[in-house]
């Protein structure tokens, strides 16, 4: 009997395991289709700008094809303010997407929302970008329309995503596969400047038709395939090794699946939980300069330098590297030490002279591309412990189940903040100002995140000594002699 019970034992770890890493596959696949369609805009901006404003009859800057001139606007000025207005745009709905997103995800079946929202965006920006194109439709509501709906759709990923690994995953191991899972985005927004810089030369619209089927198809498929919740297949709830609370939680069909144990929690008190409204006012100032690297790398590669379209969406790549490689350092920090903040707080700091001497970068692109590899460790690595690890462990402590809500809170607030950068990044560009100006501005938003969670730092660093203090004092006790 022992040994039937030992074998049952390992076979279910096997299957538990199993499920863990196609879990965490699913997971990483789903936000880097997300990403891969959030990119083209970003990638083909310059083109499409040249394409919304005259252009001479007798030049071409497509390999394959000879364009008629348009005037949606009259310089590329123009262009440029309506395209951080779209950016905008998309900021605001996507951070009221998150808001609400993040409420349903702690009520409903998430699989349900993640394939919804993924196939429904990718739908949207197939009409944005592939069928204003092939039909000629230069119409500023056309574009803002669907870019909304766009912001609205793309904001089901995050937190649902987030919240399913945290049911996988227990607490004490959080920061090290947050930190992995962190390259979900970045892969995305590596393949999306990829597919740009091989589809480009036979017209942008191609590159949004490719990538709409991409995310269509990848919809359809974590519908059927991706386990959201370890009691959707009948595992029960873990013991999170390292605080000994249950760590999985479960979405199911119906609004009222938690449970007398654990209850979604209402929207409005989330906000009251200790931590919540630093890390959200933080995370908008932090936000802000991630997306706008996001949003506009490519053009600044363009404007300052001078280089192609096609090399410019290459070299922003870099950005996204040294984000993997920050977001996987700074979790494992997060999980060795025990306590998160002190590592955000780091990077924080390193990203101020990190940005300050990218900003001073030669026209070189070995130099360029090792510090905007530095930056986007810095910067990067610091956002994704504070909208993943962070976010889920706040949401879930004892019977509290908030994690989608309070991940949703803490995004959406950062979004609130990507959008004003949007609004502001044209402006500051297009109105006599400078890039120079520009990064100022990130350096102090910057340091405006850092001065948000300091006091939750100090906490942390007295918390880390205290504990390193009672080590020694055990050890001291245990080798003096009796």
């Amino acid at each position: 009997m022992p040994i039937l019970e030992t074998t049952y034992d390992i076979n279910m770890n096997r299957r538990k395991l199993f499920f863990k890493i196609n879990a965490f596959l699913y997971a990483f696949m789903a936000y880097s289709l997300y990403h891969i369609n959030r990119k083209v805009f970003s990638a083909v901006k310059t083109t499409m700008s040249k394409i919304w404003t005259p252009q001479d009859l007798n030049s071409t800057f497509y390999e394959f094809d000879q364009w008629n001139k348009h005037d949606l606007f009259s310089t590329s000025e123009e262009a440029g303010y309506f395209m951080g207005t779209l950016d905008m745009v998309f900021m605001i709905f996507f951070a009221i997407g998150l808001y609400i997103s993040g409420s349903l995800g702690d009520r409903i079946n998430m699989r349900k929302i993640l394939a919804f929202g993924l196939i429904s965006s990718s739908i949207s920006i197939f009409f944005f970008g592939f069928i204003s194109e092939r039909f000629q439709i230069y119409n500023i509501y056309w574009y803002l329309v669907f870019y909304i709906i766009t912001g609205l759709l793309q904001s089901t990923g995050r937190p649902i995503v987030i919240s399913a690994i945290g049911n996988w995953f227990p607490k004490s191991k959080r920061g090290r596969i947050m930190g992995i899972w962190s390259a979900s985005p970045l892969a995305g927004n590596m393949i999306g400047s990829y597919l740009a810089y091989l589809i480009l030369p036979f017209g942008y619209e191609y590159v949004y038709l490719t990538t709409s089927l991409v995310g269509i198809t990848g919809g359809i498929v974590i519908y059927y395939g991706f386990v959201v919740s370890p009691q959707e297949i009948g595992f029960p709830l873990e013991v999170d090794e390292a605080v000994g609370q249950p760590s999985i939680t479960s979405s199911q069909e119906t609004s009222n699946q938690n449970g007398p144990e654990q209850k979604a929690i209402n929207f409005f008190k989330a906000f009251l939980i200790p931590g919540v409204i630093a890390y959200a006012i933080g995370f908008a100032c932090l936000k802000f300069v991630n997306y706008s690297f996001f949003f506009w790398l490519p053009y600044y590669l363009h404007d300052v330098y001078n280089w192609t379209d096609t090399k410019s969406d290459f070299f922003s790549m870099f950005y996204d590297l040294g984000g993997i490689f920050g977001s996987l350092l700074a979790g494992l920090g997060s999980d060795w030490l025990g306590v998160r903040s002190p590592v955000v707080g780091l990077c924080l700091l390193l990203a101020c002279p990190a940005m300050g001497a990218y900003y001073g970068s030669p026209n070189n692109h070995l130099i360029n591309g090792l510090l905007l590899f530095l930056v986007g460790a810095c910067i990067i690595g610091a956002s994704i412990i504070i909208s993943t690890a962070i976010a889920a462990d706040i949401g879930q402590q004892g019977k509290l189940e908030a994690k989608a809500t309070i991940i949703g809170i803490i995004e959406g607030t950062g979004s609130f903040g990507a959008a004003i950068g949007q609004l502001l990044i044209p402006r500051l560009r297009f109105t006599g100002g400078n890039w120079y100006l520009i990064f100022l501005i990130f350096i102090g938003m910057t340091f405006l995140t850092l001065l948000c969670i300091l006091k939750i730092i100090w906490k942390d660093i007295l918390l880390l000594r205290e504990k390193y203090r009672s080590r020694y004092l055990h050890l001291q006790e245990e080798t003096s002699p009796s």
